[in-house]
């Protein structure tokens, strides 16, 4: 049986916790920019994503944790909200991520993170944004 490669252990990945919206992200890079494109599959979800110590769930809630702290990366902590949601963390545990940010990223960052899941969850709520 033939090894997968790293490209494709990623796109699993990806495909698993951010099924559609992860899809977007690529495909949105492919003509502008095709390697960081194919870098962004193989390193953070073919290599990092599939390390073993924490599953996807851990790994979402540390991706929307620092995400919300950087509070300048809105489109990509909405595709993780999303992804976090496809690995079972719950909306109320979402919540909770961005009310801890409070304390260490600040209030702005905190509302922020808040407004981007009120998004999320209502996109959901419509069918219009599912993976």
């Amino acid at each position: 049986m033939k090894k997968k490669t790293r490209y494709e252990i990623g796109w699993e990945n990806l495909m698993q916790i951010d099924g559609k919206a992860g899809e977007r992200v690529v495909e949105s890079l492919k003509e502008i920019a095709p390697d960081l494109a194919r870098y962004t599959i193989e390193f953070p979800f073919g290599d990092v994503y599939d390390r073993p110590g924490l599953d996807l769930r851990a790994r979402e809630i540390a991706t929307l944790a620092a995400l919300a702290a950087l509070g300048n990366a809105r489109p990509q902590l909405k595709v993780h909200i999303h992804g976090a949601l496809n690995v079972g963390v719950s909306p109320e545990e979402i919540i909770e991520i961005m009310i801890q940010m409070a304390v260490y990223a600040g209030f702005p960052a905190a509302i922020n993170g808040a407004l981007a899941a009120g998004e999320v969850f209502g996109e959901r709520k419509e069918g219009a944004g599912q993976n």
